[in-house]
């Protein structure tokens, strides 16, 4: 790989990254799959904004408010551009979490039209899927009598492992209303056969949702190109700020959706009796907006795009190489996973043998280095593996070589720091 210090965006942007770990070690940060780093340029952006501009969006005609709505649907024209959409196409929400809801919810509440689901409809995920793209639309199935149904993936051995099984392909069927699945697995990193899922959802003129939260943010990704219906991605997984996500939707699909959540800034006419509502993306956005979140966003997607995205992906690939590399020469240490560094992005679970997620991800907490353990919001992909939990490395731009050489070199001594090596 390049230089062992190469990074597509200067770490100094990032204050955090320069603290010390514990114990005096340099800080090694690789759980940005579970939230990123900001640099100088979101948090500035967001004071700035704050300290200016700071008003409520569409509910006056002072200053403040002006700016405050233009600054507010400038964020959703750069964000919007960073997908390779449309603004009226982006609805603003508070996580991936609230969006996946979102749209459960509204088809819920469609009671007739192509988008009412009720019994005798089925609703296909994967077995690899994020909670957050799993339980909504259980959920769903629950409250409307449909069926919910999946994809498998490949269980262990071979490189395939951990991938959607697409011989599993044929449970979209006639009956299946709604496709939703993960871009990119937060567990396995491997990238999902979009093409081939999305042709088997439009031969049987099912609606496509997307979770692009582990996409978004380290590869180029065009909504359009990919032929969903639906995606929806995290402000804080982007080196943005939390309490911002966003939903994409094709504009006849938002159209014909019913609205969620209803009360103010979301209307058009309302008398006692009854109300009309806002064509979207106004229509999603009851109540008061997350402004300087979104102004905030903006920023973020404006400093990747300038660092650039392919940039990104690259290096992003050649340190999950490294990455996986490295693991496969320490005994013991097994992927949860793909094994090799095509067609998959940089979140690598592991398991370590006879030592427990919680006791890995402290030994390496005390070398300063920083990962996520646990089920990772991700159990019936952990049932494949046979295992209740793992730990998690994730990669973000800023991290180096050096950085995946301090977690090797930390990983590499835990087994014997617990004697069962």
């Amino acid at each position: 790989m390049k230089d062992n210090a190469h990074t597509p965006v200067p770490v100094t942007d990032f204050p955090i990254l320069a603290r010390q770990g514990r114990e005096g070690h340099r800080l090694v940060y690789l759980d940005s799959a579970a939230t990123s780093q900001r640099p100088v340029q979101v948090l500035d952006a967001e004071r700035q904004f704050l300290v200016s501009s700071n008003g409520a969006v569409k509910r006056g005609s002072h200053m403040l408010a002006e700016e405050a709505t233009e600054a507010y649907e400038n964020a959703r024209e750069t964000v919007a551009e960073f997908i390779g959409a449309q603004a009226n196409d982006v609805v603003w929400t508070k996580n991936s979490t609230e969006a996946l809801n979102l749209v459960a919810y509204s088809l819920g509440n469609a009671s007739d039209g192509p988008y009412a689901i009720g019994p005798g409809d089925e609703i296909v995920v994967t077995r690899a899927e994020h909670h957050s793209n799993l339980v909504p639309w259980q959920q769903l199935c629950a409250r409307t009598g449909a069926r919910l149904r999946w994809l498998d993936v490949v269980p262990m051995g071979g490189d395939d492992q951990g991938r959607i099984d697409l011989a599993t392909l044929d449970v979209i069927n006639a009956k299946t209303k709604v496709v939703a699945f993960a871009h990119v697995s937060n567990v396995t990193g491997a990238i999902a056969p979009v093409d081939e899922i999305v042709a088997a959802a439009r031969s049987v003129g099912a609606l496509v949702v997307l979770d692009a939260c582990q996409s978004v943010p380290h590869l180029p990704v065009s909504m359009t190109d990919l032929g969903v219906d639906l995606a929806v991605f995290s402000g804080h997984k982007m080196l943005g700020p939390t309490g911002i996500g966003a939903l994409w939707g094709r504009s006849e699909v938002l159209d014909g959706l019913p609205p969620f959540l209803t009360g103010g800034s979301m209307v058009e006419v309302v008398t006692m009796e009854e109300t009309t509502f806002l064509k979207a993306p106004a229509k999603f956005e009851a109540g008061t907006p997350m402004v300087s979140q979104a102004i905030g966003l903006a920023a973020a997607a404006d400093y990747l795009t300038k660092a650039g995205m392919v940039e990104i992906h690259r290096h992003e690939v050649e340190l999950t190489d490294h990455l996986l590399t490295g693991i496969a020469n320490i005994p013991g240490v097994r992927v949860v996973g793909p094994t090799s560094r095509e067609n998959r992005l940089g979140s690598v679970a592991f398991v370590v043998e006879d030592v427990h997620p919680h006791d890995v991800g402290q030994v390496l907490d005390s070398r300063g280095v920083e990962i996520r353990v646990g089920h990772h919001c991700a159990q019936p992909i952990h049932q494949v593996f046979d295992t209740f939990a793992s730990s998690r490395a994730s990669i973000g731009p800023y991290n180096t070589g050096a950085d995946i050489d301090a977690f090797l070199d930390a990983l590499s001594g835990v087994r014997s720091y617990f004697g069962v090596s």
